[in-house]
Order: structure tokens, then C-alpha cells, then sequence
């Protein structure tokens, strides 16, 4: 019989691999080498960089927290389309389709703005948080040599910063106020 620490270990290891401790749904194929963001709890994301190739593939992707670009996962090459958030916006939901490569991608924001990557075609996805008040916090998936073969979405509560009053100690909320009880 096993000991009740190693029982905990294995319940541990049994968690951590069983489908309800990934990050969540994967759209595409698939394939090569893994990729994610960074989730950074200081700044949210304030754009989405995707490049555009022959065929309208969509070859890679960068993601901008703050003021600076995470790193291009996927393919060298192809052309820039940049969709920059306004202050206070947040990214709340994605569709877009696939073929052997991620080929479209429509990003909808809370202040009712879309951006439109690629030309639709293939299968299509829907990427939307649980959670009403939950936007984009990063990116994840898989590319080959010639594009993005997977992605998928992590979807978080925003970040809620709190400044304090020089004059008082009475707590400022700057964007969206925690939604508590």
C-alpha cells in the first residue's frame, strides 16, 4: 500500500495532467513548436500585432501589454496589421477560422470595436470568456515553419490597479472595480 504522501503525489500528478488543468481549447490542427504570452499582472493587453502572408495566412502574432510587444510566434515574414486598444478597452471575444494554417481572425473589444485579420475560410471557432467580466490575457498555441498551426485564448478578470490620494489613505480604483460578493 502507498503511503499517504505518496497517495497525495499521485492525486497531484493525476490533477495537474487531466484536461481540466490546461489553459483551455486549442483551434487548428496543430503541430511543431508550442508558444504562449506571458501573462503580465501589471499591464494588460493593449494590442494584438498579426502578420499576413501569401495566401492570407496568417503566419505570426505578437501581443502588446503596456507599452511593449511580446515576442512574434510564428513564421518569419509577411505584412504587419497592428489593432491598438484605446485606454480602458479590453479584448472580450475572438472568431476566426483555420485551414493546415490560421487563416482569419476577428477580435471584438469591450468598447464595441472589431478588427478584421485574413480572409475568413475553413473552419470556423468562437473564443469567449466564462466569465461576463473576463477579457484577454494572453495567447497560446503551436507553428510550424509556415504559420500558426493552433491558438487559443486565456481569458482573466482585468487588472485592477488601486492609487491612494496623497491627501488620504482612502483607496482610488482606476478602471474596473472588483465585482465582490
Amino acid at each position: 500500500t502507498l503511503q499517504p504522501e505518496a497517495m497525495l503525489l499521485w492525486l497531484t500528478l493525476a490533477l495537474l495532467w487531466s484536461p481540466t488543468c490546461w489553459s483551455g481549447a486549442l483551434y487548428g490542427y496543430g503541430g511543431g513548436s508550442y508558444f504562449s504570452t506571458t501573462k503580465d499582472n501589471e499591464n494588460e493587453i493593449t494590442g494584438i500585432r498579426v502578420f499576413i502572408g501569401i495566401l492570407t495566412l496568417s503566419p505570426s502574432i505578437q501581443v502588446r501589454f503596456g507599452s511593449s510587444w511580446s515576442e512574434r510566434y510564428g513564421a518569419q515574414g509577411g505584412t504587419p496589421q497592428e489593432f491598438v486598444l484605446q485606454p480602458g478597452e479590453y479584448i472580450t471575444g475572438v472568431d476566426g477560422s483555420y485551414k493546415i494554417f490560421l487563416r482569419h481572425l476577428v477580435i471584438y473589444t469591450s468598447y464595441g470595436r472589431e478588427a478584421t485579420f485574413g480572409e475568413n475560410g475553413g473552419r470556423s471557432f468562437s473564443a469567449f470568456p466564462d466569465g461576463s467580466e473576463k477579457v484577454l490575457s494572453g495567447v497560446f498555441g503551436q507553428h510550424k515553419l509556415l504559420g500558426i498551426s493552433s491558438i487559443g485564448f486565456d481569458w482573466d478578470y482585468p487588472i485592477v490597479q488601486l492609487i491612494y490620494d496623497q491627501e488620504s489613505t482612502t483607496p482610488e480604483y482606476l478602471g474596473t472595480e472588483p465585482n465582490i460578493g
